[in-house]
């Protein structure tokens, strides 16, 4: 998983969020940004940009990473249109401040309509305010749920009957722990968030494959510390320990073995 540049300190956080989302499904696709902009109509530039926040992709270049990587569109419109319209409002408001900073022509100001009495600006300040609301109880919306994925599987062999659906979108917390309903089912244990046999994690990885081995392995008795997504040493070492009373390869990379005996 590449190292990414962090996101400007000053991008709204609807912007960032579809970012995030961005580079997410990038990741788990395995594209470089050559091979997206082979697979799309935007170079590879346009997408270095996109992905670093200095430029708001457009509705269609959303819609086409999201064909690419074989993944349902909606969510991230949904998030895009958000995004648009902070990143709108931030231009209007840079532009604003621009202009502020002019001379006004000189003579007394052009006569033109008496201010707004004071309840009727009561009522307009109240009602930006019951949108700003409203838009950021969306962006919370988007954030906090892990949303179960209608579309095609990252990898084609996990929609068997029975499948647990998989979130399609994961977003990192440092230090959240969520929680592990480890579950039989079809003679297969689960714990909800991904029903993969095959994703390959080591080191950096993050995402609801990585919850999920998370929960199996401390299930079995392997405590692979924080149960928050994100594969790191302690919950490598805990693949380690799994792996060695298995009888496995013992490197502590969870791959299709693995996986199999986590679902014992």
């Amino acid at each position: 998983m590449p190292r990414w540049k962090e996101l400007p300190a000053t991008l709204d956080p609807r912007v960032a969020q579809l970012v995030v989302q961005l580079r997410r499904l990038k990741d788990r696709s395995g594209l470089s940004l050559a091979s997206l902009a082979a697979k799309t109509s935007y170079s590879a530039s346009s997408w270095e940009r996109y992905l670093n926040g200095r430029q708001l992709p457009s509705r269609d270049a959303v819609e086409e990473i999201a064909r690419v990587c074989g993944t349902d569109a909606t969510r991230l419109l949904v998030l895009h249109e958000l995004a648009e319209e902070a990143w709108s409002s931030s231009r209007t408001e840079a532009g604003t401040a621009g202009l502020a900073g002019l001379p006004g022509p000189a003579g007394p100001p052009p006569a033109g309509p008496s201010p707004a009495p004071p309840r009727r600006r009561t009522g307009l300040l109240a009602g930006v305010a019951a949108a700003v609301l409203v838009v950021a109880l969306a962006v919370g919306l988007l954030i906090a749920r892990p949303w179960r994925d209608d579309g095609p599987k990252a990898d084609g062999a996990e929609a068997g009957a029975g499948a647990s659906a998989s979130p399609s979108l994961f977003v990192f917390v440092q230090g959240r722990s969520r929680p592990c309903d480890v579950r039989r089912e079809n003679g297969e244990l689960r714990a909800g968030y991904s029903p993969t046999r095959t994703a390959l994690m080591d080191l950096k990885s993050s995402g609801w494959e990585v919850l999920e081995a998370q929960c199996l392995l401390k299930h079995h008795g392997f405590d692979p510390g924080l149960t928050d997504g994100a594969y790191g040493e302690r919950s490598k070492e805990a693949a380690r320990r799994f792996q060695k009373d298995r009888g496995l390869v013992v490197d502590g990379i969870v791959g299709p073995d693995t996986w199999k005996e986590l679902r014992k």
